[in-house]
């Protein structure tokens, strides 16, 4: 099936303009592209462009504190893109002289660098003919040639990418790879597509057999997981307070927290102050407890939900390696610890 005439034509009066469809230069679409995975263009946007006001150059990401940009990337979620990408400007920089490989098989041997944002690279600095594959385009294609494979599937991943890899126009990778991206976001959307007004319409198999609504199929997600986390909030008596800087594999690697006691289920102020993480973190200390909210914070992640309650411990012993509580806003902590930290400052203080 050949799209190109009519897809072209599309994009040329309905795309949107962005800053990174005005340049060539690997840095900024490689910025742009990890930025923008799971992520909306209208979250990412703001953070593109602190991003390129504060590191210009891969030089100025590579040189720059993993503490700061893990803080200028606060909010956006998925911590270790941000992780990845200060590791892979320093490999750049420190083994490649600041240039980015030229070809789709280089640039997937970096890290945080996959299928798609390899392919994106190469095929809009270097016009690569290689196929670019990302939701919009799965639900375009899987409508288009009214497909039942799971998206989500190691059948259909091999299978739309073969796909796109065929009806890619050779000549001008650079704009089909951007158009066909712009035409599922805009276009092609997840719910209510503008089919009548589609200048596909007449080559989509969905719309001929009434299956629009069934197409993408996915794999039904794993199990939603829920943790139950409770914060220990220190208010010594001159307003300082405890952090901890998360540590492994898990959530929010190099994030601060405060001194955090994880349970099974939602612990009352008794079982908290029996759990032995409790009496870990309190040691010899005489305290007074009280939670901050009776309704729990509930934070959703893609497979995890968190629980969480914040306790305020008061304390006029000193704390070991304390810093005062308003200074907590300047290292990178968890969006619901930076919005719980707003809400109490602003009670406690005002």
């Amino acid at each position: 099936m050949q799209i190109t005439t009519e897809l072209f034509t599309w994009y040329s009066e309905n795309k949107r303009e962005l800053p990174w469809r005005n340049t060539r230069e690997p840095y900024h679409i490689w910025l742009s592209e990890i930025m923008l995975q799971q992520t909306r263009i209208e979250q990412g946007l703001p953070y593109y462009y602190r991003f390129t006001e504060k590191y210009p150059t891969v030089f100025d990401l590579a040189n720059a504190p993993i503490d700061e940009v893990l803080k200028l990337w606060q909010g956006l979620g998925y911590y270790s893109r941000a992780r990845n990408l200060h590791e892979t400007a320093k490999f750049v920089t420190e083994k490649l002289n600041g240039v980015f490989p030229k070809s789709y098989v280089e640039l997937k041997k970096l890290k945080g660098i996959g299928d798609y944002t390899a392919a994106a690279i190469a095929s809009f600095c270097y016009n690569e003919p290689v196929a670019v594959v990302d939701g919009n385009v799965y639900r375009v294609l899987s409508r288009l040639f009214d497909l039942d494979t799971p998206i989500n599937s190691s059948a259909g991943i091999k299978e739309f990418k073969l796909l796109a890899q065929e009806i890619l126009n050779k000549k001008d990778p650079a704009t089909h790879n951007q158009a066909l991206m712009e035409f599922g976001a805009i276009q092609c959307k997840p719910q209510n597509p503008y089919c009548l007004l589609c200048p596909l319409s007449s080559k989509c198999l969905a719309l001929r057999n009434n299956t629009v609504k069934e197409r993408p199929i996915k794999l039904k997600k794993s199990k939603i997981k829920h943790r139950y986390f409770n914060y220990l909030v220190f208010n010594h008596q001159d307003k300082k307070t405890l952090l901890e800087q998360r540590t492994g594999k898990g959530i929010w690697n190099g994030l601060y927290q405060f001194p955090l006691v994880e349970s099974n289920d939602h612990f009352s102020e008794k079982e908290l102050i029996a759990s032995e993480d409790f009496k870990k973190i309190l040691g010899e200390r005489e305290f007074e407890i009280t939670l901050f909210r009776d309704e729990p914070k509930i934070h959703k992640l893609s497979h995890q939900h968190l629980h969480t309650r914040f306790w305020i411990v008061e304390t006029k012993l000193d704390l070991d390696k304390s810093i005062f509580i308003n200074e907590v806003e300047k290292y990178p902590v968890p969006v619901l610890i930076e919005n719980f930290l707003n809400e109490y400052l602003s009670e406690a203080y005002n």
